[in-house]
């Protein structure tokens, strides 16, 4: 790709439009799955296939679009939004309502957002560093480069993500769960197939066993478990990736599977490295001091647990969202609920009380989903740079990027700020939310302990068996989270379709039409859903 030319702005009004047009699109996608169905797909491609086709539009105010870097920045406003309406706000924010302490919301969501501002800040400051080289995998960054690259075949794909959109509206519209069918389409095939087994664990365990299994805290524990696998694996990930680097001095630069050219040393230095660390450090701390002043937290705290919440909170922020990133870097998947969960776990076991506990974790479960999305993205825009080759190029559109981002970023905060009433009146929360808050019950409960302690074990070894790059014991528990059986029949359906197309035409040329048509089966429903459910009970109110 040639980078004989000025870099586009992520301000220019053209860009900036359609920027959050597609946030805004992002934004209800994310709410809507998060709650529905537990699950928050990566939007970057629908935001690239959706300026692909405007594009092509014959009219010149559409033509920039055709330019590969406007495309970049659209995909990575979109995905932003997503990630940050979904897993960051309305994750963080339920957890004080779950609670009991509705008026809280709003005051922590001041520190939310700082949260997610400082995390996507972390991420632009130290990608392309030693530790989160350019060079690395970031796998959904992959995909999306190789889909705006593919733009060659002038709209097909475009097209096709129409084609999804137009039918899954109208199999949503009919009440047919079709973002479960786009999500199906896209995920890993294990992962996809546990979670579809927890869902139809879930709504009928009762005729099935008697019982129900929520009621036992079996989900909960069994995420537990789950989670605490999760870091471990992704620790030993990037252990073994440690000592492989060290064993070849230059594995680091080393082209990945689509790399065909030598590509430069990081751009970020190992003392530069160190420093924005340390300043990210500050900045969560100072970050989880404001939240606990405009949440009033610290009237319920002596002086000495206030400054070890806030030392603790801003020290766990940190680390998760450097595991998160880690973890996207090699595997495409970020544990955020994994590792807000562990932060919850530890809270219990310093003596914090229950909202502290509650506002710990959804400060640590706002970071790390920002970082690894802008990191996809900014992987993305790297390879369509030409792998970093023109450092100055690289740098000036890596920067547009990262306004691009919190153009996302801010719509995905007022998107949640002015709707997450409307779904939590409903009771529908991110399923993640419940275990948290059974987990904190559970500190001063031995009842729900006992319940949750049962099912630890289980949950840890189905998350080891399935590896990292799986989640099958993560996404296990979370189709045991959700009364939604349907969900459950309709994904083992998909699934029996996708390995059967799969064998019979081969993985790739099948992969090809579904990752698409996924995309605009899961932007139809959700818009679908929103407008139908979610905005028809605001008319109601």
């Amino acid at each position: 790709m040639s980078s004989g030319k000025a870099h586009p702005k992520a301000f220019e009004p053209s860009v900036l439009t359609m920027s959050i047009g597609t946030s805004l699109l992002g934004a209800i996608i994310g709410l809507e799955l998060i709650t529905r169905v537990g699950i928050t797909p990566n939007t970057s491609i629908i935001g690239a296939l959706i300026a692909i086709g405007v594009g092509l539009i014959p009219i010149s105010i559409f033509r920039g679009f055709r330019d590969i870097y406007r495309q970049n920045l659209v995909q990575t406003a979109i995905s932003a939004a997503t990630f940050t309406a979904a897993n960051v706000c309305l994750l963080a924010i339920g957890i004080p309502w779950l609670l009991g302490y509705k008026e809280l919301v709003l005051p922590f969501l001041i520190g939310v957002i700082i949260a997610a501002f400082i995390d996507v800040t972390t991420a632009y400051w130290i990608f392309d560093s030693e530790a989160y080289p350019a060079s690395n995998p970031w796998p959904p960054g992959i995909a999306t480069a190789e889909a705006i690259k593919a733009a060659a075949e002038r709209g097909k794909r475009a097209l096709l993500l129409l084609y999804g959109g137009i039918g899954g509206a109208a199999l949503r519209y009919l009440g047919i769960p079709a973002d479960v069918i786009g999500i199906t389409f896209i995920a890993n095939i294990w992962a996809i197939t546990m979670f579809g087994i927890g869902l139809i664990l879930r709504g009928y365990s009762v005729p099935l066993f008697g019982v129900d299994i929520n009621k036992l805290y079996v989900p909960h524990g069994i995420m537990i478990g789950a989670g605490i696998a999760s870091v471990i694996q992704i620790i030993m990930i990037i252990r073994g990736r440690r000592s492989k680097k060290e064993s070849s001095p230059s594995s680091s630069t080393a082209p990945t599977s689509t790399e065909t050219e030598v590509v430069a040393k990081p751009t970020v230095p190992p003392e530069l490295l160190k420093k924005r660390l340390l300043r990210s450090l500050g900045l969560f701390i100072g970050g989880a001091l404001v939240t606990s002043l405009a949440t009033g937290l610290y009237t319920g705290l002596n002086a000495g647990a206030l400054i070890g919440w806030i030392l603790f909170a801003g020290g766990m922020a940190l680390l998760t969202t450097l595991i998160c990133g880690l973890s996207g870097m090699h595997a495409g998947w970020f544990p955020a609920f994994a590792t807000a969960l562990i932060a919850c776990v530890l809270g219990l076991l310093l003596g914090f009380p229950p909202l502290a506990v509650g506002l710990l974790t959804g400060y640590v479960a706002a970071t790390g989903p920002t970082f690894a999305d802008i990191g996809y993205d900014l992987k993305t825009g790297w390879i369509l740079r030409g792998y970093g080759k023109d450092i100055k190029f690289e740098l000036v559109g890596r920067r547009q990027q990262y306004y691009a981002e919190i153009i996302g970023v801010i719509i995905g905060i007022i998107f949640a700020a002015v709707f997450h009433q409307l779904y939590f009146v409903q009771d529908l929360f991110p399923p993640v939310d419940r275990v948290y808050v059974a987990t904190i019950k559970a500190g001063v409960d031995p009842t729900i302990a006992q319940y949750i302690a049962i099912w630890i074990i289980p949950g840890f070894i189905i998350q080891l068996l399935g590896g990292p790059a799986r989640q099958i014991g993560i996404l296990f528990a979370t189709g045991l989270l959700i009364k939604y059986p349907i969900a459950g029949i309709t994904v083992l359906v998909t699934v029996a379709l996708r390995a059967f197309l799969e064998w019979k035409y081969g993985r790739k040329r099948v992969r090809d039409i579904t990752y698409v048509l996924g995309a605009g089966f899961i932007a139809g429903a959700a818009l679908t859903s929103f407008f139908t459910l979610t905005l028809r009970a605001l008319i109601k109110r």
